[in-house]
């Protein structure tokens, strides 16, 4: 079955008053309900409206950081998320990055891959139902029991960039998360994974601004580009794809703190592989690229950029 997902709740409304949307959503078949956690509503509550108003669709993370919850309150909002929806919900674990983590949670971001990897070995344990006492190694659990198990067990992805946790994501988990990646990077992330885990589910977060206005969408996207490409886990993957020609003097500026001259440094081409814009039709066919190279599940994220609707990419963009 190809799943085809949104990502919510979408932005400029009220949790509330997104009922419409979500039902409009199940109508038009998409089938996942995917959250994020940065700087919005947390990734579990906007899930939980779902798992009412949406009772068909699967609800998953894309992703929770892995260091914000402890390690115990992590498997307990598994478990209330599973038991809200049985068989429903996908839990997206990733190391997100030092912006998030330490410059707004307070917390060192230190050994990412490791701080993953050992919260999803953790729940691992957990959803069994047995005591949990273990040394891992960025933390230790002396007699933890979930006293809320699953009645289905519960698929776990990992949020992956370069390859260590890309392969860690296949070797661990059910799958992978990608995020601002071109659909031709794809074959190489999705190789890395399934060569851990032929099975593996590749869930990929894409950003769509369903406009015919180019300029408009390639100036925007500039900017919402940018907070990503100079975190340094995207900067270094980006690096690792190639595109050091032509990000190179971008990121030197950024560094050098001219931001307006940077931003007019991102090529325009960089942002026509990064986020997906043109009318509808056009945009479903750059989806359709990412499905074709490796993508298990879109994760649509729609971009609020001047002339774009929300209502009408939804209508659009429906598969």
């Amino acid at each position: 079955m190809q799943r085809y997902g949104m990502t919510v709740p979408f932005d400029g409304q009220q949790l509330h008053a997104q009922i419409d949307r979500y039902k409009r959503l199940e109508q038009l078949g998409y089938t996942d309900l995917w959250s994020a956690e940065a700087m919005g509503a947390d990734g579990l509550t906007p899930l939980a409206l779902g798992s009412v108003w949406t009772p068909s669709m699967r609800l998953g993370t894309a992703i929770l950081p892995a260091y914000t919850r402890g390690p115990a309150l992590m498997a307990q909002s598994v478990a209330a998320m599973a038991s809200a929806a049985p068989g429903r919900f996908v839990i997206g674990l990733g190391s997100s990055s030092n912006v998030i983590v330490e410059r707004w949670n307070g917390i060192p971001f230190e050994k990412p891959y490791q701080q993953t990897r050992d919260m999803v070995r953790f729940l691992k344990a957990a959803l069994t139902g047995d005591k949990v006492t273990e040394e891992y190694e960025s933390f230790t659990i002396n007699g933890f029991r979930l006293g809320l198990l699953p009645e289905q067990p519960v698929p776990i992805l990992v949020a992956a960039l370069r390859e260590g946790m890309l392969r860690m994501a296949g070797r661990e988990s059910d799958g992978a998360i990608i995020n601002w990646l071109s659909a031709d990077n794809v074959s190489t992330v999705a190789g890395i994974v399934r060569e851990e885990n032929p099975n593996a589910e590749v869930v990929a977060r894409l950003f769509v601004a369903p406009t015919s206005d180019a300029e408009t969408a390639r100036n925007m996207g500039k900017f919402a580009a940018a907070a990503y490409l100079n975190v340094p886990v995207y900067k270094a993957f980006h690096e690792w794809m190639g595109r050091t020609d032509a990000l190179g003097e971008h990121w030197e500026q950024w560094a050098a703190g001219d931001r307006k001259g940077a931003l007019e440094k991102i090529p325009d081409e960089v942002i026509d592989e990064l986020i997906i814009h043109g009318s509808a039709d056009e945009c479903r066919a750059h989806i359709q690229r990412y499905i074709d190279n490796g993508v298990t599940c879109p994760a649509l994220s729609i971009l609020p950029f001047p002339g774009v609707d929300v209502d009408e990419a939804i209508e659009g963009l429906a598969p």
